[in-house]
């Protein structure tokens, strides 16, 4: 650690002792577990909610994205709060929120409440995932224990968003919805208890005032861009004025964020970060690894389901190879990297993500049978391990006084890299599925408004089929489903091996991410 950053930070890991530096890691992995879990767990929950509480389908679009919404326009003010006030205090308070908010669940009769708590979810989720970084970059001084931290931290990630749905599966086969939130409270009071004990307290002095327009900026800015991108991704076209007047608005603000930010000594978030190779490949990377991961769970989870018959808990075992896969790249990624460079294993690491995607997308629908399926998963979460090597990247080119910025920036990295891979990829299978299927002659023969349902989703399209007891419709459903999302992965992995070509001459040469030259 520089003179700087000593100066700069009310906190050195240095005066803690090993065992208490790893127990911390447990501890912070273990939140982010519980986060990226309730980022996919409520998919699984989602039928048997709305059978009860009988939402809008904007009710229902509004419990999916409110989360994410308020998640990603509070990330950077929370980061630059918990600079100021104390990491670890930010961070008990995100937990308490959160597991309070996962409690009120049992009082909810409405879908509105349902919304409401959702967005209080992401509320602490904001307070959460950003300062889980902030910690393990003020914690772990020495970078090669550092990326050994993070490659932790990157595997429970992966972990997290896999196991989800498996999660949520076997909860709803015992019990009612409600407790897909309920998980979260045991877990959120372990998490409290232990942060209390290990947990260091770190603030950065001299941060500076807090710049409350800066704050209004970001929060405007980043949830009318998610929201917008969202939306141009469920409907499939970009005939959309409000929606464009959104966008509009996200530009405004957050080039207005961009220039306060940068002629300020002091800004809310550093954006000079990015002066720093090193960091900006690691921010590319984790955008490019969301990117690929989220969408490959999307589309293969629909597919088990309603293409190939499984149960959501079948189709959730049937997604673990990704999550497995990607826990052991994670792990394996920092020794690699001082074999092979940093450089070469992050590249690799998204190069395989996109190799995975493109094999989805060749041969014939007719033949994509589970073998081709694992290996794709397989692929994807051994991309996904590379989140490792582009973590340590991120904390290595920021300073110990920036790590909430940093911190800030990666977690919305991610967030952008799901919403966009979800919205791009998405619309992309959308549309090809409602080209196929536009032309089927049974449907033409149906309640035209039944056939608009079923050219608007494969659930609806099957729903249909059964209804007017007409096995042809689910045939063709699934014939041009299947279609679709290969030509959904061919794309997705032309754009991974975009990344991972811009990652490495990205990357300046000889980078290591554990403190040994290569």
């Amino acid at each position: 650690m520089t003179k700087t950053d000593a100066a700069n930070s009310a906190f050195s890991g240095a005066d803690m002792s090993p065992g208490r530096r790893w127990t911390a890691v447990v501890v912070l992995s273990a939140s982010l577990l519980m986060l990226t879990m309730d980022m996919t767990i409520l998919n699984i929950a989602l039928p048997e909610m709305a059978a009860e509480l009988h939402p809008t389908s904007d009710q229902q679009l509004w419990i999916v994205d409110v989360y994410s919404l308020v998640l990603a326009g509070l990330l950077v003010s929370f980061a630059a709060i918990a600079d100021r006030w104390g990491r670890k205090r930010m961070l008990l308070l995100g937990y308490t929120i959160f597991g309070a908010a996962s409690l009120m669940v049992v009082f909810t009769g409405t879908a509105e409440a349902v919304i409401a708590i959702r967005a209080l979810l992401g509320f602490g989720g904001a307070m959460i995932m950003p300062t889980t970084l902030s910690l393990i970059r003020v914690v772990f001084t020495d970078p090669a224990e550092r990326a050994k931290a993070l490659s932790v931290w990157a595997a429970v990630s992966g972990l997290g968003a896999a196991v989800g749905p498996l999660v949520g599966g076997l909860l709803l086969e015992h019990f009612a919805w409600h407790a897909v939130f309920l998980i979260n409270v045991p877990l959120i009071a372990i998490a409290i208890a232990a942060g209390l004990a290990v947990l260091p307290e770190s603030r950065v002095t001299g941060a500076g005032r807090w710049d409350p327009l800066a704050a209004v900026l970001s929060l405007v800015g980043m949830t009318s861009l998610v929201w917008s991108i969202k939306q141009f991704g469920k409907e499939a076209t970009l005939a959309l004025p409000g929606v464009w007047t959104a966008m509009a608005l996200a530009a405004v603000t957050l080039i207005w964020f961009a220039v306060r930010s940068l002629r300020s000594r002091r800004p809310l978030l550093d954006l000079r970060l990015f002066r720093n190779r090193t960091f900006s490949a690691g921010m590319v990377a984790a955008l490019g690894t969301t990117f690929s991961m989220v969408a490959a769970l999307l589309l293969l989870a629909q597919w088990l389901q309603l293409v190939r018959g499984a149960s959501p808990i079948q189709a959730g075992l049937l997604l673990t190879p990704e999550a497995l896969a990607a826990a052991i790249a994670a792990v394996a990624a920092p020794p690699l990297s001082r074999i092979f460079g940093a450089r070469a294993v992050l590249a690799t690491g998204l190069a395989l993500a996109g190799i995975g995607m493109l094999i989805l997308g060749l041969g014939n629908g007719a033949d994509l049978g589970m073998p081709r399926v694992l290996a794709v998963l397989i692929l994807v979460g051994a991309g996904t391990g590379s989140l490792a090597v582009g973590s340590a990247m991120i904390m290595l080119g920021s300073p110990e006084g920036k790590a909430g910025n940093a911190g800030a920036l990666e977690e919305t990295s991610y967030e952008l890299g799901a919403v966009l891979g979800v919205a791009i990829l998405g619309s992309i299978s959308a549309l090809i599925y409602r080209a196929q299927l536009a032309g089927d002659t049974t449907l033409q023969t149906i309640d035209p408004a039944l056939a608009s349902q079923a050219e608007e989703s494969l659930g609806a399209a099957v729903a249909i089929s059964d209804q007017l007891v007409l096995p042809g419709i689910a045939a063709t459903a699934a014939e041009a489903f299947t279609h679709s999302m290969q030509v959904a992965g061919l794309a997705g992995g032309a754009v991974m091996l975009a990344v991972a070509t811009l990652v490495f001459f990205m990357t300046p040469k000889g980078t290591s991410i554990t403190g040994v030259a290569h």
